[in-house]
């Protein structure tokens, strides 16, 4: 998008200021409960599936001039129950592709693309149940054994990093060797990971306090393994979902429970800030849309950070607050990505 300013003096002028192109995935809710993968470019809504099966766009990112989406579509084989397996889908320039078969149930939450590869991650469910997965251009490898989750993905040069937990515990991935972020005593979960130069970022949170009425539920910020404590709210209520970093800044989107009103926030080198006010629900990330802060990313000092608040899928630049349409006004984002053409 280009803006073209006249400005007067001796002579005339033409100066040529670029805007950002903002992306957000999502999720809507039609009139019939089933859920809609959504795609927002600067605001304008394009749904990528139909609602005739449930679905989510659960991650967006941009290379060149290919916008990639990342999810999954409830249109597989039926299980025992009679219910569609999930099916890995990736949408480039809005034409879907199934990454799975639909033989089994697979989720994707995280894409990333470097030169000519696209990397996906996600789980891929067994019999026993979920197990970390991580597809590149299409090809599946399985980061773990065991009872496992995969939510993101990052690409630094030739090391693939994922981000995710193995048993419960809060794990990194790099190139699929698995480092623990925590000693196990606690469950714990790694939900997304950035690296600069030669610092690995992953945020999650650890459980504190099991099997009592007080269960904590503390969110963490691990700088190349080291252990930073952000916060520490009311299990269920308080988690993270992204990290980003700008610089020497250090950017987490999540939610917090703060006396008694669920709030989106964001931390900027340890710092929450408050993107609502807890009039309106922002808690944690559900099948009925209601979510703080999903998702975050830096451009020319501008901070996008998207969410959503009482079932209004929110973009916030630097802070202020943008609800996005949908059709239904039953919606969540998940993901934020910011070009500049």
């Amino acid at each position: 998008m280009v803006t073209t300013l006249m400005c007067l003096g001796i002579s005339a002028c033409t100066q040529t200021v670029r805007k950002a192109d903002v992306y957000v995935a999502g999720i809507e809710t039609n009139a019939q409960g089933k859920k809609i993968a959504i795609l927002w470019k600067n605001s304008i809504e394009q749904r990528l599936t139909d609602g005739s099966n449930n679905a989510e766009a659960n991650s967006v990112f941009v290379a060149g001039n290919d916008v990639y989406v990342a999810g999954f579509e409830k249109s597989g084989q039926q299980d025992d129950f009679g219910v569609k397996k999930s099916v890995a889908k990736l949408w480039k320039n809005g034409v879907v592709q199934s990454i799975s078969d639909g033989s089994t149930n697979v989720e994707i939450y995280s894409v990333f693309v470097t030169g000519n590869d696209v990397y996906v991650a996600g789980d891929e469910f067994t019999e026993q149940g979920p197990v970390a997965t991580l597809w590149k251009n299409g090809v599946a490898q399985r980061l773990s054994k065991r009872l496992s989750n995969a939510n993101s993905v990052y690409v630094a040069g030739n090391d693939v990093y994922a981000a995710g937990d193995d048993e419960v515990v809060a794990t990194l991935w790099k190139n699929g060797a698995a480092q623990s972020l925590t000693d196990g005593s606690n469950n714990s979960r790694a939900k997304s990971v950035f690296v600069i130069g030669n610092d690995i970022y992953v945020v999650g949170s650890e459980d504190e306090n099991k099997s009592t009425e007080n269960e904590k539920n503390l969110i963490k910020l691990w700088k190349n393994g080291e252990t930073q404590v952000l916060s520490e709210g009311e299990r269920d209520f308080t988690d993270v979902h992204s990290v980003c970093v700008s610089g020497n800044d250090v950017y987490v989107a999540g939610e917090e429970y703060v006396q008694g009103k669920s709030i989106a926030a964001l931390w900027k080198n340890g710092v929450v800030e408050s993107l609502s006010d807890g009039k309106n629900i922002a808690g944690a990330y559900s099948s009925v849309f209601v979510s703080g802060a999903s998702s975050v990313f830096i451009l020319d000092n501008d901070v996008y950070v998207a969410g959503a608040v009482e079932y209004n899928a929110t973009l916030w630049k630097n802070g202020v607050a943008q609800t996005l349409k949908s059709i239904s006004n039953n919606a969540m984002a998940t993901s934020v990505f910011v070009t500049k053409p």
